[in-house]
Order: structure tokens, then C-alpha cells, then sequence
């Protein structure tokens, strides 16, 4: 039986804004599996961070995250290779990384699977020092993510400023020249994005964007070859039919580690769905079973 449990939720996370019940309901959740739990609620995402900081360096024995993939990924990212025990508590809109470990969305349930106690060691991935767990992308995602947020701080709402940031973006349909080194080999790419993935991703009908483990030791990388605006639709028709491996303008590779070299000096790299802007040339790598996270049996 574990001795102490800290639970870290985000405020903000998912589709409700209201998260006041959500301190209670969790800490009954546990109360229901006999166990105690300190639950903190963060309000921004540097109080996050120091949330997550403090809680690497405590006593607990488990550190249970609950939010959506950004928040789940900035804690995820304080425990990598340390002795803590990874909980997580999918209240996001998405939850891309709990159901890629098959973790019951229901609240009440996800609280059983950790009280189970089963531990599973699985991979991250990392570029230029900063982790992963899902995926990481440079290009048009990162522009469309900093355009919404721009525009919902102007008002709008989120899936209205998400739809004029991806407009916007794909009227302008920047390209970058990228050099890549994979596996000592360089190649030399114009695309419109690159995404690297921690582990590989599915890419057919019905299972876009999910993945079948995350302890396989390898990053995916995918990237469009230069297209148009009509070939970028082509290649959205196309995954809804389980054609995308097949599509001649798709790349796709499987490896441990990727340099991605521009001319740009610096660039807006996207992380788990957060944005940041990082000095090239970038360096991913895999991280081997960094990360002790507790899955259903």
C-alpha cells in the first residue's frame, strides 16, 4: 500500500471551465480504493511547473497528474528517470496518452488502475533537452497553435480560433528547407511539416494518431513532401481511407535519433500540444524506459 500520494490537477484542463468539485470528487475517488491522496489544483502553468518541481523532490511515492496531454507531459517531464511512480488522471479534451496506454476514461476507473498499482517502463522522447511523450512537430502546427492562442486572447473561442488559425496559416502555406540526419545518412526535404512521434504512430483508418506501445525504442517521423494546398487535402482524403503509407508524397522512418538542421536560426518546435521557440539545429532522441507510469492489468 502506498504511503503518499500527490495528485497535481490543472484548472484549465478540458472542456469545462468550472474544475471547483474537482478537488473533492478526486479525493473521494481515492478514499473509495482506501487510499489517501494530497490533491493541489494549479491555476496557471508556472504554478504547474513548481507544482510538479515540488513534488519530484518529495516524499511521495506517487505522482498522479490530472489534465489533458500538455499538462500530463509538463509533469510526465519532472519524474523522467527518477524512482517516482507516473498516475495518470486523463481530464483533458483529448487524452491522447492515457488511451494510448489504454487507461479508463472515467474518472472513478482511472483512480482504480492506480490504486492496482500495476507499473509499466516506457519510453519518452526529447529534442534539444526538453521531453515528450506523445509527439513533437515543426512547421504548420506549431504556427496554427500560436495563431489560436493570439485569437483567444483577443475573445474567441477556442474551436473558432482554431479554425481561423489553421485558415490563415494555410493561405500563406509556408515551407521549410530542412537537412536531416537519420541513421548518418543526410537528406535534404522541402515540407510544409515534420513530425516526430515517441514511438510509432498508426496511420490507417480509424486509428490516426494512436499507438499500439510506447516501450518499442524508437522516434517516428513523418513529413510531407513539397505539395500544394490541394495535395495537402489529398493526403487528409487519404488517411481516411487507410491510404497514407501509400501516399507518394507521405516519408515516413523509424529510428532513435534525428537532427533537423534549417537556415532558420531559431524555430517554433511544438511539444505535447505546447509551443515553444528553440535554436536549431534540433536534436531529437528516444529515452529508453524512462518513465515508470502505471497502467490497467
Amino acid at each position: 500500500m502506498y504511503s503518499l500520494i500527490e495528485v497535481i490537477i490543472n484548472e484549465s484542463s478540458g472542456t469545462d471551465a468550472d474544475k471547483s468539485d474537482i478537488k473533492p470528487q478526486i479525493e473521494e475517488a481515492f478514499k473509495a480504493n482506501n487510499l489517501q491522496a494530497k490533491v493541489s489544483v494549479a491555476r496557471s502553468g508556472d504554478e504547474l511547473m513548481k507544482l510538479a518541481e515540488s513534488a519530484a523532490k518529495s516524499d511521495a511515492e506517487i505522482i498522479v497528474a490530472g489534465g489533458g496531454d500538455g499538462t500530463i507531459s509538463g509533469i510526465a517531464s519532472q519524474l523522467v528517470e527518477t524512482n517516482k511512480i507516473f498516475g495518470v488522471l486523463p481530464l483533458g479534451t483529448l487524452n491522447h496518452f492515457s488511451k494510448d496506454l489504454n487507461i479508463p476514461q472515467d474518472l472513478a476507473e482511472a483512480v482504480r488502475v492506480i490504486a492496482e498499482g500495476n507499473i509499466k517502463q516506457i519510453d519518452v522522447g526529447e529534442v534539444n533537452g526538453r521531453v515528450f511523450i506523445n509527439n513533437s512537430s515543426i512547421g504548420l502546427y506549431p504556427k496554427i497553435v500560436r495563431r489560436r492562442e493570439k485569437q483567444q486572447r483577443l475573445g474567441r473561442g477556442k474551436w473558432s480560433a482554431a479554425f481561423w488559425a489553421a485558415t490563415s496559416v494555410l493561405r500563406r502555406y509556408p515551407f521549410l528547407k530542412i537537412k536531416l540526419c537519420i541513421d548518418g545518412q543526410e537528406v535534404r526535404r522541402k515540407t510544409p511539416f515534420v513530425f516526430v512521434g515517441n514511438n510509432e504512430y498508426e496511420m490507417d483508418f480509424l486509428n490516426i494518431g494512436t499507438r499500439k506501445c510506447l516501450d518499442d525504442g524508437k522516434l517516428s517521423l513523418y513529413l510531407l513532401h513539397r505539395t500544394g494546398r490541394a495535395g495537402l487535402l489529398m493526403l487528409a482524403l487519404r488517411s481516411l481511407f487507410g491510404a497514407i503509407q501509400r501516399a507518394k508524397d507521405f516519408e515516413s522512418v523509424c529510428t532513435d535519433e534525428i537532427t533537423i538542421d534549417t537556415h532558420h536560426k531559431t524555430l517554433l518546435v511544438a511539444r505535447d500540444g505546447e509551443v515553444e521557440t528553440m535554436q536549431t539545429p534540433l536534436y531529437y532522441r528516444i529515452r529508453l524506459q524512462a518513465l515508470r507510469v502505471i497502467v490497467p492489468k
